[in-house]
């Protein structure tokens, strides 16, 4: 492209480079302002990085107090920063952090014993990939609608019909209860679990609450990623109500049922046996907290919020 008389940023296009790296490659390699691509090959195949051992391969004095440090349980950049102030003349007696686990958790190339590998405080002796949000396998079968989708109208509020739910689970995850929460009312519905939470009783206790609601009120569900709701797909085909998942431990995004599951636990404290509870008990207490005044409903309470949008013709 070169010879043809190509611009540096034509060049650059076609290979992805800024024009910049063009420039110096050409200025690098160039004899009597022509560019040498053979040698420029070469010249690059004698600069790659050769396969080298690890400092932590072979006995030596470096290795030796790793070993002793990771023994006591020193953190590999705990053993790093101390290389650098018990030995700060001695360039022989400096190793990365990343190096020491590589040497842990790369036994082939690291040498390091493997029981010295327990002594991380994590007791891996694999090392554990980070993989970023969109990387993630999903949690269901059903591909799951997250919350970022969700039509602004249900961020702001500004129409009702939008609900918030989770579970308060029981001690030993025996017993659960179901809590939805309006977003826009605050007004509360309670369903009964008291033989366990999988999914297929989740989805039809929730079918069954959905169905008590006039068409107007069914907008959608926002809840987190718990495996109670693997069967979200087959509920929103029953109600025609779509489900949405808030971001993994973000309890902010289900806000007002967060709160209501506080109030909850006045009622029901942490560890009680949810299992004595019947269908009665729960609207007892629902209807208890629907009847008690908001400050953020200018002190109506949810039951006369939810009065007001059902005489809405």
């Amino acid at each position: 492209m070169r010879r043809a008389g190509a611009s540096l940023r034509a060049i650059g296009r076609v290979l992805n480079r800024p024009a910049s790296t063009i420039k110096r490659e050409i200025d690098a390699r160039s004899e009597e302002r022509k560019y040498q691509p053979y040698s420029a090959q070469r010249a690059w195949t004698a600069s790659r990085a050769r396969p080298k051992r690890s400092k932590l391969s072979e006995e030596s004095r470096l290795r030796s107090f790793v070993q002793e440090k990771l023994s006591v349980r020193w953190s590999p950049g705990q053993i790093s920063h101390t290389l650098l102030k018990e030995f700060p003349d001695d360039e022989s007696m400096r190793v990365s952090p990343e190096t020491i686990y590589q040497a842990l958790y790369l036994q082939a190339r690291g040498g390091l014993k493997r029981e010295v590998a327990a002594a991380l405080r994590t007791g891996r002796t694999r090392r554990k990939p980070h993989k970023q949000p969109d990387q993630r396998t999903s949690r269901f079968v059903d591909e799951m609608v997250m919350i970022s989708e969700r039509p602004p109208e249900v961020q702001d509020r500004a129409v009702p019909g939008h609900w918030e739910g989770d579970l308060i689970v029981g001690p030993g995850s025996a017993s659960a209860i179901v809590t939805l929460v309006e977003r826009c009312t605050r007004y509360v519905l309670l369903g009964h679990l008291p033989g366990g939470h999988t999914a297929e009783e989740v989805r039809d206790v929730l079918t069954a609450l959905i169905g008590t609601l006039p068409e107007h009120l069914r907008g959608s569900l926002t809840w987190d990623q718990g495996t109670e709701m693997a069967a979200h797909k087959q509920f929103s085909i029953a109600t025609g109500v779509p489900v949405y998942f808030c971001d993994p431990h973000s309890p902010w995004q289900r806000g007002s049922n967060e709160n209501t599951n506080g109030l909850l636990r006045q009622y029901f404290p942490k560890s009680t046996d949810l299992r004595p509870y019947g269908r009665e008990d729960l609207e007892h207490v629902a209807q208890e907290l629907n009847g008690r005044p908001r400050k953020t409903l200018d002190w109506d309470t949810p039951a006369e919020r939810l009065r007001d949008l059902l005489t809405v013709t």
